[in-house]
Parts: structure tokens; sequence; C-alpha cells
């Protein structure tokens, strides 16, 4: 255990992937103090693990989700969103339980951006098995395809997450192998009890209440962290995302619009054609533009409601610091991205599809996926 915690380790792997330092490391000095003493010796290595780590960060999921529900199958997605978002809350909470720093040196950081949070285990290793192992294993009964080309594509997406977080110097080897256990620890429950869940979701007049109440109870009673760091604001996104998503779905079925498909399972993958192809691009062009639009005025005006509700003055409210004491700025950013984040998600599932079926390009099998 102690010698999987040793920052030394990462240190050698950075270096075995051409990260040579150019310091003398202080053992005493904190390793955000490192920033650019290192020289990139191999670009290969730098550019593949900046994409890896990008597939555990926000900048995917924005591009993930809607695509997968507007392009290929709402079904699967409502189902891998909900894992997703069950087992990154708890790794969320139990790093902030936890409590345990990022590596320090003689580890460089090669970036900056996650370096508030706290390290033990990594998110991004249970990101990195919760997204693409779920999508394997609803899609493996759903779909005719190589099942075990499709199990090496999700180890390989999962292995250059993993070692993208050791090459930036934002992981020890154990919160990568603690983030890759706890998730699969959680998925052999939840994988075939979201079957259960997504149906009563649907099938119940009552969920948006449930639903609603269970996500800010979440939020609410989210573990102190100590200290301010991001992780909460970014596990009330992913909520809310979800909380969206669902509602959309709901009154998607509730409203008659979504019905069982009669289409026989295992469903024979047909590549599309060259309309096909238009189709989808406009949907994501379109849906992509909306959600951007979205996006900006929702922000803007629930962050303005929010502070008048406090009757805080906005602008200073935004410039004053981040701390665990400064309750109403911890307030209006978390109702402004809950409020922003679920209105995307419900416009993703229930508003923009029915715009593109007003403009004769959803996808056909869209509102029968149950």
């Amino acid at each position: 255990m102690e010698r999987l915690g040793d920052p030394v380790l990462v240190a050698k792997i950075q270096k075995f992937f051409g990260v040579e330092t150019k310091f003398k490391p202080d053992y005493n000095a904190d390793s955000r103090h490192t920033d650019k003493k290192y020289v990139i010796r191999n670009k290969y290595w730098y550019y593949l693990f900046l994409f890896g780590t990008a597939l555990g960060d926000e900048v995917f999921y924005t591009g993930f989700i809607p695509f997968w529900f507007w392009n290929i199958d709402g079904a699967v997605g409502r189902r891998v969103v909900l894992v997703w978002t069950l087992v990154m809350y708890i790794g969320q909470g139990v790093k902030d339980i936890i409590r345990w720093p990022r590596p320090g040196p003689p580890v460089v950081q090669l970036q900056s951006k996650w370096a508030l949070e706290y390290g033990f285990p990594s998110t991004h290793a249970m990101v990195g098995v919760s997204i693409p192992f779920s999508v394997l294993l609803y899609t493996m009964n759903r779909y005719e395809y190589n099942v075990p080309l499709g199990l090496a594509a999700a180890i390989l997406w999962c292995s250059v997450i993993c070692v993208s977080r050791l090459y930036l110097g934002m992981h020890s080897v154990l919160d990568i192998i603690a983030g890759l256990a706890l998730s699969i620890a959680l998925m052999v429950p939840l994988v075939p009890a979201i079957d259960y869940i997504d149906n009563y979701i649907l099938t119940n007049p009552t969920s948006p209440i449930l639903i609603l109440t269970i996500s800010i109870l979440m939020i609410v009673y989210y573990p102190n962290s100590g200290k301010w760091t991001p992780t909460r604001g970014d596990t009330t996104m992913i909520i809310s995302v979800c909380v969206g998503a669902l509602m959309g779905a709901w009154l998607n079925y509730q409203t008659g619009l979504m019905t069982s498909s009669n289409l026989p399972v295992p469903h024979v993958i047909m590549w599309p054609s060259l309309t096909m192809w238009g189709c989808l691009v406009l949907r994501t062009i379109i849906g992509f533009f909306f959600v951007f639009l979205t996006r900006q005025i929702v922000k803007h005006f629930s962050y303005s409601f929010i502070c008048a509700l406090l009757k805080q003055d906005e602008e200073q409210l935004k410039k004053s610091e981040n701390t665990l004491e400064n309750k109403h700025k911890t307030i209006a950013e978390l109702g402004c991205k809950y409020v922003t984040c679920a209105m995307i998600g419900f416009n993703i599932l229930y508003l923009l599809p029915q715009l593109f079926r007003l403009l004769r390009i959803e996808r056909p099998r869209f509102f029968t996926e149950i």
C-alpha cells in the first residue's frame, strides 16, 4: 500500500513516458509551485494522455451525452447516465471524506486544473470503468456486434484514462487502483438494478417529485471536504444533467410520445445512408447550438435570480473568494449549476427531439427506446 502511494513511483512513470524535470525537487514544497519546471521529450505521449484525461472531463460529457441520445440509443443512454451519476457521486463523496492529497514532489503536475481537489480515489479511473463498460454491458444483448472487440475498446479506453492521470502527475498508483476497484464494486449491483430504476422512473406519475427531492438532498448533504474545492460543484453538474435527462424522458413517456418498440432484439446494426448521415450532422449542429444557447441564457438569469433571492449584489458575489464560509456564493453557484445543467439535460431529451421531428431530421427509433 505504501509503495503504491509513493510519489516517486509516479515520477518514474512520468520519466518513462518522456517527462524530464528541470529542477532539483524540494520535498517540503507544494507541488503546485513546480509548474513548468519540466520538459516534454515525447510529444506523442503528451497529446495522447491529454486526450485520455479529457475522456473523463466535463468537455467529454458535454459532447458524448447529447450525441449518444440524438444519434445512437436513448434506452442505453439513460442507463449509462444513471450509472455514471451514481458512481461519480459516491466517488467524489469518498474523495472529500478521506481527504488524501494528490502526489507531491518529485512528481510534476502537468495541469493545475484539478490541483485543489483531493486525490483518493481517482474519479477519472471510475469514469474510465463506468462509462465504457456500462455501454458495453447495456449494448451486448441489445445489438449484434463483435463483443470481444467492444471489450477490447473498453479496456483501451479505461487504460488511456488511468495512465493519463499518472502521466499528468494528478494521482498516485494507489489512487488509480482504488478508483478502479470502487467503480467495479459499485457497478456489480448497479448495472442490473438500473433496468428496474429506469422503468420505475418512466412509468411512475410521481417520478419528478422523487427525482427532484433526492437530487437536492444529495447536493445539500454532500460530504464536507474541510476546505473549498470544485468537487461539490462538479458533482452538482453531474447530478443535474441526470435529473434533466430523466425528467425529459419521463415527460416523453407520460405524454405518449415514447412507446415500446416491436422490433426483436438483438438489433442488427445498420450503417447510415448518405441521407441519414446528413440528418445526423444537422441534429448534432442544431442540437449543440441550442445546448450552448440554453447554457448562456439560463446560467445568466438563474444566477441573477438566486442573488436577488439572497439579497446579494451579483457582481460582488462573483468576485468574492471561494471558501466554505462564503455560504451565499456557494448557494448561488450550486443553484445556478443545478438549474442550468438540469435544463440542458431536459432539452436534450425532450425539447430538441421534438424540434428534430418538426424539422423531419429525427432519428426514427428515438421515441421507441424503452
